[in-house]
This record gives C-alpha cells, structure tokens and sequence, in this order.
C-alpha cells in the first residue's frame, strides 16, 4: 500500500483522470522488480461476472489497482464471445469496481493479444484493418496497457509461420492506430503502454501436451526487441516505443487438458538477464495458471513481472458451482416438489451444441472427451457459462440453496476451504459468498507471488 501510495503521489501524470494514477502504479511496481526483483502485477483475463466480483474484492483488500485484460476474442468491435464491445467491457468493470468501493484510480483496463486473431481466416489487409479499428475501440474505451499481437498468419499469408520482421511491422502499425486514437482523447488523458513479443501462446490457451515448451533463448528475446524497436522508428513511433514496458517470451510453462508444465527457474536465467540492456522492461507471462505458489514467486523474482492468469479462475468457479450442486443434490434430492438443476447437464449440452470453442483442444474416447469438456485444466467450458440455459440452472442452484442455511456438515464434505474459512468467522455460509471465496483462494496465490512483503497464508 505505502508503494502504491508513493507512486501515485510522485507521479507527473496525476490529472484530472484519475485512471492516470494506475498506470503511474503500475510503473512503478515494474521499476521495482527491475531493481529489487521483487514487487510485480497479476492480470486477470477474464469476463465472468463472479471472477470479476472477486478479483474487485481482492484489490480492495489488498490495496492494489484492479488489473484486469480483455482478449481481442472474448471482445471487440463485434461483441466477441462475451457479446462485449471495448466501451461496454469497460463500463462493465468500473461500474462493478465502483459499485463495490473500489476507487476509479485504482482501474487498469488491458487489451490482451489484441490483433488479427478473430479474423485470421480473412486476407491480411482485411483482418488487419479489423485488428487496427479494434485497438482505437479499446484506447478509447480507456483501455491503458496494450498487448499488440501479430503473430499468427492470416488467410494469404504463408503456412509456415510469419517471419519476425512482418510480425514486428504489423504490431507497429496496431500501435499507429492506437496513438492516432489518443489524438481523440483529452490532453490529460493517461499515456498508453504497451506490451510486444513472437513468442506469444495462442489465446485460449494451449493445445498440445506430448513435451513441456522450450524456454525463449536470451538471443531469440534480444533479436525481438532490436526488431521491433526497429519497426516502431520505421513509422516514427519512436516515443511510443518508450512506453513498451515488457514484452512476451515463453518461461517454459503452460498447461493441458490434464497436464500441467512447471516453472524451472534454473532454465530461465540466461533469458532474465537477456533484459539487462533494456533497464524499462521486464517479461509478461501467459498461461501461468494452475502454477504451485513458490513457482510464481520464483517467476516475479526473474523478472516476469505481469502474470496473467484466466482459464484458472473460471475452473475454480466451476469446481465451487458444481461442489454446490452436490450440496443441492443431498439437501433437496428427496424433498417433494423440488426442482433441482442440472447445472452440468446444462452444461455440456451447450458444449455439444456448439463445439467450436473447444473441438481442437480434447480427443479420445467419448468418455475422455466428456470428461473433459467439463474438468480439463484446459477450461474450455469458460465460453460457455453465459448460455441462457446455462444461467437458468445456475439461477435456480442458487435459489435453491438462499432458501435455507446449508448445514456446515455438507459445507466441510464438498467445500472444505470454504468450511475452514466459516469456522474461522471469515466467511458467510451464502452460495455467492462461498463461489467468490473460491475464486480468490486463487487469486490470492497470485497477490502473495506479486507482493514485496514476505508470502503469508490467508485464513480465508
């Protein structure tokens, strides 16, 4: 609190927009992990309405700005899968932030692998030009950090992969559009950041689990900066280029249907210091979910100082929706004239209504794959939850269980954390307050691993 305090007070970017004050924050927390290795940021990439309320819970207890990213999938100029564009997104998360306490200046908005992903499958010139109007969408909705991520190949480019050079142009011309969009804005408007890298994981997570991922080489993260450094002076964006605060490399970690690659701090140490020539810059890391505590901590101190984390939290959204569901099941399962929910069921036909979201991530057996559609770490079934008929069953779970208090027995057999944490008197034994506590069990991990102060274990 008393950094977070210090930056905003010695900030030179303190206006009348107070959204300012987060990015000031945040700047100052990756100088710090710069210079002390320790201190660093978590970013929760996620839409859900619960993980949201819980992440906004998390930074007001903490004291630390609500770092939430959206992806260019998830939302965009054309709704997304979350049905969201940047300015609804946006009002989203501050009227939840502000509506739960939580100061406007403690708010950073992000925009993660924003690029031609959603229409890869269309020309270059045509997905590029969707990419472009889909970041002025998000520096106007006030998004500050921005992920530029060009990576993959669209429809006319060749199948062997894009070479780094096209990769970099392409980013720089997404970071044309966003500061063409900051003409815009008010004059006191917060500076945008920015967020570069080639060896980026695909968004939505990974899809191969035969060999955990090579370490990115401490030449390959050198090349990647020269060659982008060099794309943005190509298009005069060479001021921009001094608000790049980190770019994306793989730390080897990742995770799959029901494989989890940890983090070897031993094989990463030539790639830390492959930063020592970029002192404002450190490493943003995807797919750290499902990442034990020490492992973490272990990341933040070699300086990959923003760690995003998603599929994790809606995983343990669902764990708490269906250990409810079983509660349900031996509360009201013999009562007459009880209606129950079939939350799963609901579930996985909505998967297999629409398996867009997930056919490439599972195979083998039928049972294989139904079992996984609904447990994988992969968490497919994140895209799914805002199904009407899937809100419907959650609706009725819910009420189901606010009619009467659910007896702490039931609480300690499906929902043991939950039950530690009422004994403690640090928890309500209501169904929403059990699946919040649930989700920031994990987020929790991730504001220990990012603190400067010694890691202690939460009681609730």
């Amino acid at each position: 609190m008393e950094r977070r305090e210090k930056a905003l007070k010695d900030s030179k970017l303190l206006s009348n927009d107070q959204c300012a004050q987060a990015g000031a924050w945040l700047r100052e927390i990756l100088h710090g992990n710069r210079e002390t290795r320790k201190g660093g940021t978590y970013a929760v990439c996620s839409a859900h309405v619960a993980v949201i309320e819980a992440a906004i819970k998390q930074a007001r207890e903490d004291g630390s700005i609500l770092h939430v990213e959206s992806t260019s999938s998830q939302v965009n100029q054309f709704g997304g899968y979350s049905g969201s564009t940047p300015s609804q997104f946006a009002h989203f998360i501050r009227s939840a932030a502000e509506n739960a306490g939580l100061e406007r200046e403690q708010i950073l908005l992000g925009g993660d692998h924003l690029g031609p992903f959603p229409w890869r499958s269309e020309s270059s010139r045509s997905a590029l030009a969707k990419a472009r109007e889909l970041v002025r969408d998000c520096v106007r909705a006030g998004y500050q950090k921005i992920h530029l991520d060009a990576s993959m190949p669209c429809a006319d480019d060749p199948g062997s992969g894009l070479p780094e050079k096209v990769v970099a142009h392409r980013a720089a011309m997404l970071c044309q559009a966003a500061e063409e969009a900051v003409q815009g804005l008010s004059p006191d408007s917060p500076r945008l950041m920015y967020v570069i890298g080639t060896e980026v994981p695909a968004p939505g997570g990974e899809s191969v689990e035969s060999h955990s991922p090579a370490v990115t080489t401490a030449e390959h993260a050198s090349r990647t900066l020269q060659t982008f450094r060099q794309a943005f002076a190509e298009l005069s964006l060479s001021s921009a280029w001094e608000r790049v605060i980190a770019v994306v490399v793989q730390p080897g970690v990742d995770f799959g249907s029901n494989v989890i690659f940890d983090y070897d701090s031993t094989k990463a140490q030539s790639l830390s210091r492959a930063l020592s020539n970029y002192p404002g810059i450190v490493f943003e890391a995807h797919s750290t979910d499902y990442q034990a505590p020490q492992a973490l901590a272990l990341m933040v101190g070699d300086h990959f100082a923003i760690l995003k984390v998603g599929p994790w939290l809606t995983f343990a959204y669902r764990e708490a929706v269906l250990a409810l569901s079983r509660i349900e099941r031996e509360l009201l399962g013999t009562t007459p004239g009880s209606q129950l929910s079939e939350v799963r069921q609901a579930l996985e036909d909505a998967m297999l209504r629409d398996p867009s979201q997930w056919k490439a991530y599972y195979a083998g057996s039928e049972d294989e794959v139904r079992r996984d559609l609904i447990y994988a770490f992969s968490d497919r079934c994140r895209y799914y939850w805002h199904q009407p008929a899937v809100q419907k069953e959650i609706s009725r779970l819910l009420q189901n269980l606010s009619a009467k208090p659910v007896p702490l027995s039931l609480i300690s057999q499906y929902l043991p954390p939950e039950y530690e944490a009422i004994r403690a008197g640090d928890l309500q034994a209501l169904p929403d307050e059990m699946i919040r506590h649930h989700i920031r069990r994990v987020l929790r991990i991730y504001a220990n691993a990012c603190s400067t102060q010694p890691s202690v274990e939460p009681d609730s």
